[in-house]
């Protein structure tokens, strides 16, 4: 090739500069306008903007100015923000009622403050930039007190300082570690807590995005691949505050239905309608309490979805109906990919109408997946969710009100393990390539899942699980954290997964209890029932020619912990309900780490192998094979042992005994609990009382846990408060909202710890 033009190629030259990053540089010219102040750099242009009182947008464009567009992510409308603006000889300031932004002019750099002065973001030596590739990237001083949370699924430990993370949905069958970075969900946002004040970023870009917070001790950057570098500073300044903003920007978890927060049975796969059968058979014959059964793959014929296998299932909606007589739902699988079929009456529809996804040219992209050749509806245009959406009427006309999407990254079977990058995504009229959209694909299936079914369930709610999703997830669907594996670290590792995905915005997660791939044992499964017990998503699941892992797998000695594990959930859901509900108004996670409570106790910045199920419930699970004593932190305060009611002193480590069938659990003073007294339905509850020398108050929710008639206020609200006063213990109870009434037959109250005396609503019992 020397002898042809190709030795002159610009390429080949080595002194190329496109590797690197140019420094958004000294400012030009700036000027206020409506929606912020823009400001003409050297090398970009940016837009500094409240979005409201308690976020600041930042969004620079090095080649233009920025478009502003539309997010995948935020559901929340930008608010009208009165600002001020002034100029000092180097520095030009816009301060709002709770923010203040300086920008010093030569070079561009920004300071965010809080009105007390507290510094939230601050960049020095080196702040945005960009690189002739389309790279950006912006820079942050970090301070030696930060630490790091969020970020979704992420492997590793809770705090992600001295961490580097790549944001790009990704199927990953291999053993999850540490080494692994990206894995099924993009959530490029992060809390960061500093000094017992918290304060969060959004970065709102779709491209493959990178968290670097190793490279450089004193420093961290976030960057993308391409697009505009758009992200959102978020006040605070508590942990629990963070979260609350960050999802009132991108939207609230959606109320699940009461029997999503039950127990659930899966396999790949329960092949046949014998089998089902037989399994729940042996559920009832147990008295196990069961709430869900999973159809994987199998149930398809050919692996085609919106399809039932007659000779596997012959009739699925008895099946259906028979099961859910029974109280138990089944929640089929639907991934993305259509069989290349022109028989097959989704291909022919989705090829006919245009909806799948393509090349810039024209022609229908294929990939490999479960049916073979396939191609994949393309789910940035709303024609295209909405048809979609519709499909779903083949399920939910045989019964179904839950879907479970996989494969949604999107996975294919090749050496990239998903889409051709430079597949086309109309985008409704704005087209971007699939390396841009990558990551929003499986929100946007679970978008178009979830509104097709709430629109066929006739006022029920839906339940949709997904493994790939983006920010903003939560507001169509739960998450569990993908294909783990039956060992102990993986365990381990769920509990600071599902931590950092609640402290980004999703309260709704889990991991697959037993283990998904490998094989699970006893000690195992039962340690794992434990803590799923105290997880949202609570779903055992197992893989193709593992051993099987029903509770009843391992013995009669392990199937009997295992039950009154389960039992135990249901005992629990009545509190559990009420999480959620707060979940849903708020956005702080039902499950938390305990440095979302506890920001200033330094023992609590990386603490992840115990947590905590609201404010004041401690849950600290048995990790380690034949293990049976562990080390519990409980914070500040005191505690009670939930097993024996053995009262303890907090700010310290224990030591505490933990047999086979005993998960250490405690319960604060000062804390309101209830119980159910029965399950299925749940009959009779029981408020437990811990009460401590100051007010404790708990606001007890219900409603039919079935349908959106909550949102019309159709619900119940038992306003409960207690304290300890002179060996007396007093409480009051007001139903503050009964536009619902509950099932319950029999309400008790259930005092803890040394009492003479008890006075409920004046009277003496």
């Amino acid at each position: 090739m020397e002898d042809t033009s190709f030795a002159i190629h610009p390429d080949r030259e080595k002194d190329t500069d496109e590797g690197k990053f140019y420094d958004i540089g000294n400012v030009r010219k700036w000027q206020e306008e409506a929606d912020g102040v823009h400001f003409i750099c050297q090398n970009g242009y940016v837009v500094v903007q409240f979005y409201c009182q308690e976020m600041i947008r930042v969004t620079m464009n090095p080649t233009g100015v920025p478009m502003m567009e539309q997010s995948f992510a935020v559901a929340m409308k930008k608010e009208q923000v009165p600002f001020e603006v002034r100029e000092s000889a180097d520095a030009v300031y816009i301060t709002g009622e709770k923010l203040t932004a300086k920008i010093t002019l030569t070079p561009f750099r920004l300071l965010v403050t809080e009105a007390n002065g507290r510094t939230l973001l601050n960049e020095g030596e080196r702040g945005m930039a960009s690189r002739r590739t389309g790279e950006v990237i912006c820079f942050k001083d970090m301070e030696e007190a930060d630490h790091f949370y969020g970020f979704g699924e992420k492997t590793s430990f809770l705090d992600k300082r001295g961490e580097k993370m790549t944001m790009w949905n990704s199927d990953v069958f291999a053993p999850h570690n540490p080494e692994v970075d990206a894995l099924y969900q993009s959530i490029p946002f992060f809390v960061t807590i500093r000094n017992g004040q918290a304060h969060g970023v959004f970065f709102d870009n779709t491209f493959q995005t990178v968290f670097d917070l190793k490279q450089e001790a004193h420093r961290y950057s976030f960057s993308a691949a391409g697009g505009e570098l758009d992200y959102y500073v978020i006040a605070g300044p508590s942990p629990k505050d963070v979260v609350s903003q960050y999802t009132r920007l991108t939207g609230k978890m959606a109320l699940p239905p009461k029997w999503a927060l039950g127990y659930h049975q899966s396999r790949y796969s329960y092949k046949t309608e014998a089998e089902v059968h037989e399994l729940v058979h042996t559920f009832q014959e147990k008295e196990i309490p069961l709430d869900a059964i999973y159809l994987d793959i199998h149930y398809m014929e050919g692996y085609r979805v919106f399809t039932f296998n007659r000779d596997r299932f012959p009739n699925p909606a008895k099946l259906i109906d028979e099961l859910k007589a029974a109280g138990i739902h089944v929640v089929p699988i639907v991934d993305p990919g259509v069989k290349r079929d022109p028989e097959y009456p989704v291909y022919l529809e989705g090829i006919q109408a245009g909806h799948f996804c393509q090349y810039a040219e024209g022609d229908v992209y294929f990939g490999d997946v479960w049916p073979g050749e396939s191609a994949f509806p393309d789910f940035t245009n709303q024609d295209v969710r909405e048809w979609w959406g519709e499909w779903q009427k083949f399920y939910t006309d045989l019964g179904v009100e839950g879907i479970w999407n996989d494969m949604n990254e999107p996975a294919v079977f090749n050496e990239t393990k998903t889409m051709d990058l430079a597949v086309w995504h109309d985008n409704d009229g704005y087209p971007k390539t699939h390396r841009e959209l990558h990551n929003v694909y499986g929100l946007l299936m679970g978008e178009a899942t979830y509104s097709g079914l709430k629109k066929l369930l006739n006022g029920k709610r839906p339940f949709v699980l997904t493994r790939a999703g983006f920010a903003g997830v939560q507001r169509y669907a739960t998450v569990w954290t993908g294909d783990n594996r039956s060992f102990w670290e993986h365990l381990q590792m769920s509990m600071p997964m599902c931590l950092n995905l609640g402290m980004s915005g999703v309260p709704f997660s889990g991991a697959d209890v037993g283990g998904f791939a490998h094989d699970a044992n006893a000690d195992l499964l039962v340690r794992w029932t434990q803590l799923g017990t105290f997880m949202p998503y609570f779903r055992n699941h197992s893989n193709l020619d593992t051993v099987h892992q029903e509770p009843w797998s391992f013995g009669e000695e392990a199937e009997a912990i295992i039950k009154k594990y389960i039992q135990l959930r249901y005992r629990w859901l009545p509190h559990f309900y009420t999480l959620f509900h707060e979940a849903s108004v708020t956005g702080v996670p039902v499950m938390r780490p305990l440095v979302m409570e506890y920001p200033e106790d330094a023992n609590t910045f990386n603490l992840a192998d115990q947590f905590l199920i609201g404010e004041n419930i401690l849950v600290a699970p048995i990790t380690t094979p034949t293990t049976y004593h562990r080390v519990v932190y409980l914070p500040e305060g005191e505690w009670i042992d939930y097993w024996t009611d053995q009262q303890i002193i907090g700010g310290r480590h224990i030591l505490v005994a933990a047999k086979w069938d005993q998960l250490p659990l405690f319960i604060k003073v000062g804390t309101i609990l209830p119980q159910a007294e029965t399950f299925k339905p749940v009959d009779n509850i029981s408020i437990h009382v811990y009460p401590s020398d100051k007010v404790c108050e708990y606001t007890l929710y219900d409603d039919d846990g079935e349908t959106f008639a909550y949102q019309a206020g159709d619900y119940f609200q038992l306003h409960i408060k207690a304290w300890k006063q002179d060996e007396a213990v007093y409480i009051e109870t007001e139903e503050i909202h009964g536009a619902f009434q509950p099932d319950w037959k029999e309400v008790s109250i259930n005092v803890h710890g040394p009492v003479n005396k008890i006075v409920i609503n004046g009277k003496e019992q």
